[in-house]
């Protein structure tokens, strides 16, 4: 949920520097359908469903899903932020490979969120001694937000990216429309 503070940021800063939401529609992001299905996956995996859905496969399927949508963001890597996003997606993949297919999370960031913290399938779970403990979820939102939850240094750089995607996509930067590979 913390993209989604992102998106909502990107598209903030984007009003204010005079950009248009008109100029989103005119971007082209090749393969934009499989990161769409890989994170459509993810909506899935960790909905009220997602344990019935995933069970012994969760962690296979929401990395399978992540190198998805990370494949989409490589391919357009010229776009601004998507390096960003790159890099945080590969930090938070090799934490996740790192520790057995989950990503560990802070028990004190995880008890901070209160009754907050998400039932059922989640990519977050508490491990003594991770791997790379620095790339992990670390960190929480104030409980107070809604969607509150733990987050990592590569949601972080994720989320700047993507807020700088958007921004810079508002003001028409960052389409590769003239491409005959482009695809939208």
């Amino acid at each position: 949920m913390f993209i989604l503070y992102a998106v909502v940021a990107g598209l903030v800063v984007g009003l204010l520097l005079g950009g248009s939401l008109a100029n989103l529609g005119r971007l082209t992001i090749r393969w934009w359908p499989l990161a769409l299905a890989g994170l459509g996956v993810q909506l899935v995996l960790f909905s009220a469903l997602g344990d019935q859905f995933a069970g012994d496969l969760g962690p296979t399927i929401y990395l399978a899903s992540t190198l998805a949508v990370l494949v989409v963001v490589l391919r357009n890597l010229r776009m601004p932020g998507l390096a960003l996003v790159a890099l945080g997606a590969i930090s938070n993949v090799v934490a996740i490979v790192a520790n057995g297919g989950s990503m560990p999370a802070d028990p004190a960031a995880i008890a901070s969120l209160g009754d907050r913290a998400g039932a059922g399938y989640s990519n977050s779970v508490v491990v003594t001694d991770p791997i790379l403990w620095p790339l992990t979820d670390i960190f929480a939102m104030p409980a107070w937000l809604p969607l509150a939850n733990v987050f990592s240094v590569g949601d972080v750089l994720i989320g700047v990216g993507i807020a700088v995607a958007i921004a810079a996509g508002m003001r028409g930067r960052g389409s590769e429309a003239g491409d005959p590979r482009s695809v939208r």
